[in-house]
């Protein structure tokens, strides 16, 4: 009779719901831990937001804004170019721009710095080995008043190799500049082969290979790349 009753308790017991088998601290450790998350999130946007000198609503709207068609569109845009193309007034974009001039200012501040380092540490450790040509600090100056064109370009980037294409064979003398080039001379090589430009034209010097090292940056020109760019009356400029 025992036995009996034991097995009847527990046949009963296998059909109690899941909630009543569950020991009770289980479903309260749930809401902690998305919490803790939150919490997280918030504090790397807090920092995030001080970084680009931004209020907590304001990259908060960034967030928000990049959930829509800006997002889509351009999935990279920093929180500063996203903020002004989608001001609300004539003083959030003028602030917004105000903001982006000083980011960018540092930012080529310390592109160039370490350009100079890179310079140095080269001469010391490889004073004898031959290097990417890398003229003075601002784009053409090896040509000036020859009227000849920089180029900027990036790697993973078709349009950039196509416009290298049709320069190259309308028979125009550029310099190519390519930005990320993480001042790797075998970087930039591997990339003109692959958009085909005439090794004898580089070797003749009527296409130059260049790094960038803040260059672009330090032009201050809008766009996307790639980039023709031309001095003019002392001035450089985009060209179309």
């Amino acid at each position: 009779m025992k036995r009996h009753a034991i097995l009847l308790l527990l046949l009963s017991a296998l059909h109690l719901p899941a909630s009543a088998q569950q020991p009770p601290q289980q479903a309260s450790n749930v809401q902690p831990a998305r919490t803790s998350q939150s919490q997280i999130a918030h504090s790397q946007d807090t920092r995030l937001a001080k970084e680009w000198g931004l209020r907590d609503d304001e990259f908060a709207r960034y967030r928000e804004l990049m959930e829509g068609p800006i997002g889509v569109y351009s999935p990279n845009l920093d929180p500063l170019s996203v903020l002004g193309i989608e001001a609300r007034s004539d003083e959030e974009r003028r602030r917004y721009a105000e903001l982006q001039v000083q980011v960018e200012a540092r930012r080529v501040e310390k592109l160039l710095a370490y350009q100079r380092a890179y310079d140095d540490a080269w001469q010391r450790l490889n004073p004898g080995m031959q290097r990417v040509n890398l003229p003075d600090d601002k784009p053409g100056a090896a040509g000036r008043g020859s009227g000849r064109t920089a180029v900027f370009v990036k790697d993973g980037c078709a349009a950039c190799g196509q416009l290298v294409q049709r320069l190259q064979s309308s028979g125009a003398e550029f310099d190519l500049y390519m930005i990320g080039s993480r001042q790797d001379d075998a970087r930039i090589r591997d990339w003109a082969k692959r958009a085909n430009v005439d090794p004898a034209r580089v070797r003749s010097g009527t296409i130059t290979l260049n790094h960038d090292g803040g260059r672009w940056l330090s032009l201050g020109l809008p766009g996307d790349l790639p980039a023709v760019v031309r001095e003019v009356n002392g001035q450089w400029q985009r060209q179309p």
